[in-house]
């Protein structure tokens, strides 16, 4: 059994420097800013990004990985390694999966391409399981297979801090955005399976925060068939909402005791679509072998 590379992108959350320590590789993001190209921890930082994101008329756009550089990172990975499985963020948020599950097919099963529907801390928890998969002898393609069939064993649920980004991103009509704002609703966004999608509407915050933990406790009885809760990862989310995220924390904790939830960004792929302010709270399996 050959040596397998573990390749993600940044959408995962997980920096270059964390991917150094963990023996992995991340392609970084490419964003439009006002046309100009920028990548990810690159040129591009987390605080830079939300700055220009505050600014009315600053045009950003998400693209998919340059097809150039995935491809030269997958032949400099095959150089040292014998395959690679490459997670990119879930094919229905981006355009990217089917691309580079398109390139792959020149490989002869060298590269392995993970379509299992994930972005950011889901992505990342992919991400964990492919190396400890790796670590266990299994192959690029064996690891791919185990991350598709169980892709639908992860939520994410996100509620805004505003309906500007949703509504200039196409997502809501500027009518309902607007008696959104101004009746303060607090919409409830869910990512199960490939897209963004409309969940719940909350008055407030709190009542925002009161449904995302009441349905993460259904997922675990009723999805997971785990209603302690102890086979189940639960995971915070947020952008440039720390201190909101952490008061959520602990409001977790004492919901659902005894777990070591973490806290991370939430990819900025999503984060442009949804703005400042945002919190997510995600409920994965915590397979057997990640115990």
């Amino acid at each position: 059994m050959g040596k397998v590379a573990i390749l993600t992108d940044s959408n995962s959350g997980i920096t270059l420097a964390e991917a150094k320590d963990l023996g992995i590789y991340v392609m970084p993001m490419p964003f439009y800013i006002d046309e100009k190209l920028y990548y990810e921890e690159i040129d591009l930082s987390q605080d830079q990004f939300y700055e220009k994101l505050r600014e009315p008329n600053c045009k950003i756009t998400t693209s998919m990985p340059i097809v150039g550089d995935l491809i030269d990172k997958w032949e400099e990975l095959l150089e040292s390694y014998d395959e690679v499985v490459y997670i990119p963020m879930s094919s229905g948020l981006s355009s990217s999966c089917a691309t580079a599950i398109a390139l792959s097919d020149d490989y002869d099963g060298r590269v392995q391409v993970v379509n299992n529907q994930r972005v950011s801390v889901t992505q990342r928890l992919s991400v964990m399981e492919a190396i400890k998969l790796s670590q266990m002898g299994k192959s690029a393609e064996e690891i791919k297979n185990f991350l598709d069939e169980t892709k639908f064993d992860s939520s994410i649920y996100i509620t805004v801090g505003t309906l500007d980004y949703l509504k200039k991103g196409g997502r809501l009509t500027p009518a309902v955005a607007a008696i959104g704002t101004l009746l303060r609703i607090k919409p409830v966004l869910q990512i199960q399976g490939e897209k963004l999608d409309s969940f719940a509407k909350a008055r407030t915050m709190k009542q925002a925060k009161q449904i995302m933990m009441d349905q993460i406790a259904k997922d675990m009885k009723e999805r997971y068939n785990d209603p302690t809760g102890e086979n189940t990862i639960i995971s915070i989310a947020h952008t440039q909402e720390s201190e909101a995220a952490e008061e959520f924390r602990q409001e977790l904790l004492e919901r659902f005791p005894g777990h070591d939830i973490i806290i991370n960004p939430l990819s900025l792929s999503i984060s442009c679509h949804i703005g400042p302010g945002s919190l997510a709270v995600t409920a994965s399996v915590r397979h057997e072998f990640m115990k």
